[in-house]
């Protein structure tokens, strides 16, 4: 199999290294022509994933036009570029190629989840699967062990995915809730930057676990008042990410988070990376369909506050803290069944 991956960050690269275990050749899509030259005569991509060395079934091409004879196609670009850059792949896409998006997040202009914005572009002409789980790129890149999840609405497609990328460090599992497995990748980035703040803030282990549970039930209560599944949220795609992204030192998310605890402005820190920091659109996203829903999201308010209108952060987490007194009841918490 010839596996085609749209985007040649972190993620993308990782998961070009983990294909080449399967594939006869991966062909990368790189924009930036020092990246290319780079990935095919160094085997290296030191200006998004260092020290991790790229097999020679890796070759980065710049041409959409090269990954016609592509069997499958990975989306790994940052959620503000996937619909045009979906536009530009489509002449080049033959009929009936499944595509898999691995970015977390949403397309901010429409809400809507980065699958349904593919589903648009290729017209449902090539079936379309979401990957995601608790992957920091700096370890699945390194060959340690790491499990993800890969949903499509037809099974055999989220099983050709788990094929293509199942190798003995990075165990694959499908599923047919991609909405939910989508969801949960997008949303928890947004938990992540309110632990990094609770974090610089210098507040404790306590003040995270409440933050990560309460997140999770506001997840899913989103999730599950736009048709997904409440099970998947307890998977890999929703907890094991949440957890991975709230607590580890690889996370681009809690470390913005933590600059924000420490007095950064969010100007500041965009401004001082060549990353994409996925959770402050998602907070935007999430809280317009909070409100366009009527789903009650505290937390998430709380932050947009903070990122948006000026909130200082210690006040924002008082404010949740000062809320009116409420019950844990069944229907309330993230993993029962209402």
């Amino acid at each position: 199999m010839r596996i085609g991956i749209v985007g040649s960050g972190g993620w993308g690269t990782a998961l070009a290294r983990t294909a080449s275990t399967n594939a006869e050749e991966v062909l990368l899509w790189a924009r930036e022509p020092e990246v290319r030259q780079e990935i095919n005569i160094n085997h290296s991509n030191r200006s998004f994933l260092p020290d991790v060395l790229l097999p020679d079934k890796v070759r980065a091409v710049g041409d959409f036009a090269e990954l016609s004879s592509c069997e499958a196609i990975i989306m790994a670009v940052p959620s503000s570029f996937v619909r045009d850059t979906a536009m530009k792949l489509k002449p080049h896409l033959r009929p009936g190629i499944p595509v898999a998006n691995a970015a977390k997040g949403f397309e901010l202009s429409t809400g809507l989840p980065l699958s349904a914005v593919l589903a648009e572009v290729f017209d449902h002409g090539n079936p379309v699967a979401a990957l995601s789980g608790p992957n920091h790129a700096e370890e699945v890149g390194r060959g340690l062990p790491a499990a993800t999840v890969v949903a499509a609405e037809d099974e055999a497609v989220a099983e050709l995915f788990q094929d293509a990328l199942m190798t003995p460090a990075f165990r694959v599992y499908t599923s047919t809730d991609i909405l939910g497995v989508e969801l949960g990748g997008a949303l928890k980035n947004i938990i992540a930057l309110a632990a990094g703040i609770t974090d610089g803030l210098g507040y404790g282990d306590n003040t995270k676990a409440a933050l990560m549970t309460r997140g999770m039930t506001e997840i899913v209560r989103l999730g599950v008042s736009m048709g997904a599944r409440r099970s998947t949220f307890a998977g890999l795609s929703g907890m094991g990410d949440l957890i991975a992204t709230c607590t580890s030192p690889h996370s681009r998310n809690r470390r913005a988070g933590l600059a924000i605890g420490q007095g950064k402005t969010l100007e500041e820190i965009v401004g001082g990376t060549n990353m994409v920091i996925e959770g402050v659109n998602a907070t935007r996203g999430a809280y317009a369909l909070s409100r366009k829903l009527s789903v009650k999201m505290p937390i998430t308010e709380a932050l947009y506050a903070v990122l948006f209108e000026g909130m200082d952060p210690s006040k924002a987490v008082a404010s949740l803290m000062s809320r009116s007194p409420k019950s844990e009841h069944g229907e309330d918490l993230a993993f029962t069944e209402a």
